[in-house]
């Protein structure tokens, strides 16, 4: 009995990794491709995902939809279409290099420039920006309409275009300012499929954000106590659709001197006047929050400490400018004291937990996640780190 010829240009792998992009390009979700082509979800899941080849029919109704030719689409070799990405920041000049990573059916863009461009060396990129920048003509999700459609907590995100450096994979991207989370990268590169792993560095606030505005599966925050009316209203607020809780770790925060300089410093109390020259971290950052408190509680007027309008990127930023000789006290996590040989003042206990938007908690990214969450691996990285507790890494704290 005859068999469906079925188009073979290019391996499976390579006619998946076109007709995603090229869909993604148009705005398309799988299954409103599907529905337009006249063809069924499960056959644009199965090409896309390399398990098929398509078959004549099939390639046929789907470059069609597309506006393209089947070897266009499916042809090797094909230069990447230029796609449509959500982003986390602006693109800068033309040939910037980005992160690109699905997050739901869109795309996001993570432009790998200054603290986020190295982890000890260049990270690979997925993408090149496109001149012009950002694409006022397209939306958040990919649509050329001219329209601003609203993320998923109603927040409009900026748009650009991307020439993309191979296919997209399968990226888990979080915000937060624990530096530990890159720790994530291992286990979740050694599950079958593996799954990338993407860190936008930022503080509570801005990951909240970026969480209601669909361009990151999770979160990483401060809260109070997940369990709390306080901290489920400030959360609900931003991701009304509801949300996960997971814990990550959990640390002290408090004041970071250089060795020589800590005598006679036990507190904020113990700042105005001394001379010592302060590297803050920005507004929304859970260091800056607590700094503010210590200065409400003894009476402060933030102007008499020299260098509060500055605004470190994160924990180890901070301890760094300090053990450079740039600043000389800062609130900062103890693991980044203790990994820079530096003095630290408790002044609280913190947890960092792990926010997932209703919208992502069941997507493979955030299941991959969490199987990392409980995996040996990053538990013995975590508890190798001093001043880590990560006793209740992967517990559920709360669904809100």
């Amino acid at each position: 009995m005859p068999t469906e010829a079925r188009v073979k240009n290019g391996s499976a792998d390579s006619n998946g990794a076109g007709l995603r992009l090229a869909r993604q390009a148009r705005g398309f979700s799988q299954q409103q491709l599907a529905g337009v082509a006249g063809v069924s979800r499960q056959a644009v899941s199965a090409i896309e995902s390399g398990g098929s080849d398509p078959s004549l029919r099939v390639a046929l109704a789907l470059a069609r939809t597309l506006g393209m030719t089947v070897e266009d689409l499916f042809g090797p070799g094909s230069p990447a279409p230029l796609v449509t990405a959500s982003l986390l920041a602006p693109l800068g000049a033309a040939g910037g290099r980005v992160t690109l990573a699905p997050v739901g059916d869109a795309l996001v863009a993570l432009p790998l420039s200054g603290a986020t461009a190295t982890r000890a060396g260049f990270l690979p990129a997925g993408g090149l920006a496109t001149p012009g920048g950002a694409d006022p003509g397209h939306d958040a999700a990919g649509a050329a309409d001219g329209t601003a459609a609203p993320a998923h907590g109603g927040v409009p995100a900026a748009a650009g275009s991307v020439w993309p450096i191979g296919p997209p994979r399968p990226t888990l991207v979080v915000a937060g300012c624990d530096p530990a989370l890159p720790l994530l990268e291992a286990p979740l590169a050694l599950l079958d499929p593996p799954v990338a792993f993407a860190w936008w560095p930022c503080a509570s606030r801005e990951a909240f954000r970026l969480a209601a505005a669909g361009l990151v599966h999770v979160a990483g925050v401060h809260l109070r106590d997940p369990g709390s009316d306080d901290a489920a209203g400030a959360a609900s607020d931003l991701l009304r659709n509801g949300a996960e809780i997971l814990r990550f770790c959990s640390w002290r925060e408090g004041l970071v001197l250089r060795p020589g300089q800590a005598g006679g410093v036990a507190g904020v109390r113990d700042l105005p006047g001394s001379g010592l020259r302060l590297v803050n971290r920005e507004p929304g950052s859970e260091a800056r929050r607590v700094l503010d408190r210590e200065l409400a509680e003894h009476g402060i007027d933030p102007g008499l400490l020299p260098g509060y309008e500055t605004a470190a990127a994160g924990h180890l930023e901070v301890a760094a400018a300090i053990a450079a000789g740039v600043a000389d006290v800062g609130v900062a996590s103890e693991p980044a004291a203790l990994a820079y040989a530096l003095a630290f003042v408790p002044l609280t206990e913190e947890s960092f937990d792990l926010v997932i938007p209703a919208a992502h908690a069941g997507s493979h990214e955030v299941r991959a996640m969490i199987r990392a969450l409980s995996s040996r691996w990053l538990l013995d990285q975590l508890a190798s780190l001093p001043g880590y507790d990560a006793s209740r890494c992967g517990e559920h704290l709360a669904t809100l």
